[in-house]
C-alpha cells in the first residue's frame, strides 16, 4: 500500500512538472537583422555651399555601398534610423545619428544624440538637435523641409503575432536636462531629464474611405532609462501587457493612447502619409495588424534631448 502510494505520488509529481514545463514552453524569433551584425553604408557629398563635406551614413541593412546621393529605400530589411539624407531648395545635407560598434565577434547599434551645424557665411547659421532612433519601417528620402517630422517616418510594417515580450541587450548614457533646438529659434533649456527609451507597440488599424487611417492599441511594452547603466544588460525583457492598461499598477502615462505631435504616420492606400490615429484600447484577444518598434536615445520628440546621450542596442527578439 505504501508502495503504490508512493508509486502514485512520484507519477503525479512527475506528470505536474512536465505540465508545467510544457505551459512555460517559449520560443525566441529574432527581428530581422535584429542581430545588428549586418551594415550597409552610404555615401553623402553634401553641397559646396554648406562646405562640401563627404558623410558616411549606415543603414541596418546588407549590400554594397549606396553612392552619389542615391536615396535609400529598404527592400530586404525592415529597420530605418534616424540618420538622414535632406534636400532643401537644392541643397545636399546629411545628418549621422546611427552607428555600427564593435562588440565581441560581432557589432551593435549606437544611438547618439547629436548637434547638426549648418552655416553658410552671411546665409545661414543654424544648429539643429537630432536624436538617434532605429525603428521598424522607412523614413521618405530625401528630407525636403522639417515641417512635421512624423509625417517623414513610414511606420506601416504589418504584423499579426501575440509576443509575450520584447527581448533585446542594451547599455545606456541618457545624459542630462534636455534642451530643444530646431534651427529657427533660440535654444531652448527644458527643466526634464532625458531618457533613452524601447517601445513596441501593436495596433488594430483601418482606413476609411477618405484615406485617414485609425488604430486600436492590442499590446504595449514601453521603458524609459534615465540611469547611467556601464555594463550591457543582456537578454534583457519588456513584457508585452494587452488590452487597456491605464489601470495597472505597472502604467505609466507615456504608455497611453499616443497623442499631440509626435503622432506616428504610414502610408495610406492612396499613398498619402497620414497620422495614425489612435483612438481607443482593443480588447485582448484582438489579432493585431501591424507593430511599431523602436529604440531612441532621448524621449521628448523631434529637436528635443541631450546633446551626447548614447543608447547601445543588439540582439533584438520577440519571445512567444
Amino acid at each position: 500500500m505504501k508502495l503504490t502510494k508512493c508509486l502514485y505520488f512520484i507519477l503525479c509529481t512527475g506528470l505536474s512538472l512536465y505540465t508545467q514545463a510544457q505551459i512555460t514552453e517559449e520560443n525566441t524569433e529574432e527581428v530581422t537583422f535584429g542581430n545588428m551584425d549586418h551594415w550597409m553604408v552610404r555615401v553623402v557629398d553634401e553641397s559646396f555651399v554648406i562646405g562640401g563635406n563627404t558623410k558616411y551614413l549606415y543603414e541596418i541593412t546588407s549590400g554594397d555601398t549606396l553612392r552619389n546621393n542615391t536615396p535609400y529605400k529598404p527592400t530586404i530589411s525592415p529597420w530605418a534610423t534616424s540618420t538622414v539624407m535632406a534636400k532643401v531648395s537644392g541643397i545636399y545635407k546629411a545628418s549621422v545619428t546611427v552607428f555600427p560598434e564593435k562588440r565581441d565577434t560581432g557589432y551593435c547599434a549606437r544611438l547618439e544624440t547629436r548637434m547638426e551645424h549648418v552655416k553658410v557665411l552671411g546665409l545661414i547659421n543654424i544648429s539643429v538637435l537630432a536624436t538617434g532612433t532605429i525603428f521598424l519601417g522607412e523614413i521618405i528620402e530625401p528630407v525636403r523641409d522639417t515641417k512635421n517630422p512624423q509625417s517623414k517616418l513610414n511606420n506601416n510594417i504589418p504584423f499579426t503575432k501575440q509576443p509575450r515580450a520584447l527581448q533585446f541587450d542594451y547599455k545606456v548614457y541618457p545624459g542630462g536636462q534636455q534642451i530643444k533646438a530646431t534651427g529657427f529659434s533660440r535654444i531652448q533649456n527644458i527643466p526634464e531629464q532625458n531618457n533613452a527609451e524601447a517601445c513596441l507597440l501593436l495596433q488594430y488599424r483601418w482606413e476609411d474611405e477618405k484615406g485617414n487611417i485609425f488604430a486600436k492599441r492590442v499590446g504595449t511594452a514601453y521603458e524609459r532609462y534615465d540611469k547611467e547603466i556601464k555594463e550591457w544588460q543582456n537578454n534583457h525583457r519588456i513584457t508585452v501587457h494587452y488590452g487597456d492598461i491605464t489601470g495597472k499598477d505597472y502604467f505609466k502615462p507615456y504608455m497611453g493612447l499616443i497623442k499631440g505631435e509626435n503622432i506616428p504616420h504610414s502610408l495610406n492606400s492612396k499613398g498619402e502619409m497620414v497620422p495614425i490615429q489612435e483612438i481607443g484600447w482593443a480588447e485582448p484577444g484582438t489579432t493585431p495588424t501591424h507593430i511599431i518598434l523602436r529604440f531612441s536615445s532621448g524621449h521628448g520628440g523631434a529637436y528635443i534631448g541631450t546633446p551626447d546621450a548614447k543608447f547601445w542596442v543588439d540582439n533584438v527578439k520577440l519571445i512567444y
